[in-house]
């Protein structure tokens, strides 16, 4: 069965080495950052915040990404390497540092994060485009036309790291040097990402109180987590067929309905999304 081949996208422009990866990390800040300060300037607040707290989305994310990999993978030695961004630990990095930054220059957590869910979304979207340009985060071994093959991959889908990597123990007595097709999760995280922006941007005049829209944002997420996780090569069990991945996405998942039933009334304190004339 023919399969796609996929190789990585990359050039150099004179010394500096660019990446498929690189260049859709910066475009999901930039587009993250565009639509949260449109979103609280149509809302009556001040958008031009959104730059700082982008910032300290940026570092907290990176930060946070690259400890939960040398926590999951036990090699302290991987904080000073290029690997390990992983995406639950970006996200909880990330919105810890925003979290923090916001309550020291005393703004609305409640503001920020509801408009902010938007932008979130699709950052996302873009984002994952770039584990698909280097050839990362790929699936399980997949029998279909529309399966990829990595042979330049992050790490390359070979049988060898099909098995070693990610326990894909069925695959034994293949070739270990063979190029496996797989499901392309990539793309599928792309086109949930954009379906989990165009849901929040449906909700965004939303009537409940400030911060139920990040609660929203919560639960799609962890619900995209727990969906692509039954496709993605991973070898990181937490409990039978799931994953330690599917926990946070559950987590998620729970947290954000608590904190949208905590939001679902407008009140003295729990004001609405528009800034009082």
């Amino acid at each position: 069965m023919t399969s796609i081949v996929h190789q990585p996208f990359a050039f150099d422009l004179g010394p500096l080495p660019l990446t498929g990866f690189g260049i859709a990390m910066l475009g999901a800040f930039l587009i993250g950052q565009i639509v949260a300060q449109s979103e609280l300037t149509r809302r009556g607040h001040d958008g031009d915040v959104m730059g700082d707290i982008v910032i300290a989305a940026v570092i907290g994310g990176l930060l946070g990404g690259k400890v939960y990999y040398a926590i999951l993978t036990g090699d302290a030695a991987s904080l000073a390497g290029r690997a390990g961004f992983v995406f639950w630990g970006g996200l909880m990095g990330g919105v810890l540092a925003c979290f923090a930054w916001i309550r020291f220059k005393k703004l609305s957590w409640a503001q920020i994060s509801d408009a902010s869910a938007i932008g979130l979304a699709a950052a996302y979207a873009v984002g994952r485009s770039g584990c698909w340009a280097v050839g990362d985060d790929y699936g399980r071994a997949w029998a279909s036309r529309f399966a990829v093959k990595f042979p330049a991959g992050a790490p390359p889908s070979t049988v060898q790291n099909m098995i070693g990597s990610f326990g894909q123990s069925d695959l034994a007595g293949r070739p270990m040097n063979e190029v496996v097709a797989v499901y392309p999760t990539q793309l599928f995280e792309v086109a949930m990402g954009v379906g989990m922006f165009l849901v929040l941007w449906r909700l965004r005049d939303h009537k409940h109180a400030a911060g139920w829209l990040f609660g929203a944002y919560c639960v799609l997420a962890g619900l995209e987590r727990i969906a692509v996780e039954f496709f993605r090569a991973k070898d990181d069990q937490l409990l039978g067929p799931f994953t330690l991945a599917q926990g946070f996405g559950f987590a998620f998942l729970i947290g954000g309905l608590l904190w949208m039933q905590a939001r679902r009334t407008v009140g003295n304190n729990a004001p609405g999304i528009y800034a009082r004339r």
